[in-house]
């Protein structure tokens, strides 16, 4: 089977880390496979924003799970999360990130990673705390939050889940 196919049919979203950090060089390799996502016009309008600091990680969780009204970690214990913005000006500001994030999951797969797409990065970002962050990291721009990508190492392994019937329609 191609190597791409496979990567996206075995791609599970992870729960579970270790809590050993992703390496520069996988980061890297990520946030790279991010970069080339495609996007509306070619606009390369998402910006990456990648947290490794532990405190500013717990932080960023700390937002999330207020704005999910939860005490719980929504980062599921992942020591590197990616933010991804977009151009809120851009009127495919969500599709380009959406691409970038699902690039970067599929990237974190194929080199033995867990990932997981988590909401309320947009909401994470509207607020006081969220804006001083993106200042004090001199991320500039009328910029929307998309979603957080979360990266570690797996401690599960998933079987993906039986597909619903009746969702492809043909019309030759």
């Amino acid at each position: 089977m191609n190597s791409v196919i496979e990567a996206i049919l075995q791609r599970r979203s992870i729960k579970q880390y270790t809590g050993e950090q992703v390496t520069d060089e996988e980061l890297e390799q990520i946030i790279k496979c991010g970069l080339y996502a495609p996007n509306g016009r070619s606009a390369q309008a998402p910006v990456f924003v990648a947290v490794r600091d532990k405190q500013t990680r717990d932080l960023l969780s700390k937002l999330n799970a207020e704005v999910m009204g939860s005490g719980e970690d929504p980062f599921y214990g992942a020591p590197c999360v990616i933010c991804v913005l977009a151009d809120a000006q851009r009127s495919t500001a969500v599709e380009d990130g959406s691409l970038a994030l699902g690039n970067m999951c599929l990237a974190a797969h194929s080199l033995g990673l867990g990932s997981c797409w988590i909401h309320r990065c947009r909401q994470v970002f509207e607020t006081p705390k969220g804006k001083e962050l993106l200042e004090k990291w001199g991320v500039q721009g009328d910029l929307i939050g998309v979603g957080f990508c979360i990266l570690g190492r797996s401690t599960q392994q998933k079987e993906p889940a039986p597909r619903r019937d009746n969702r492809v329609y043909y019309v030759d």
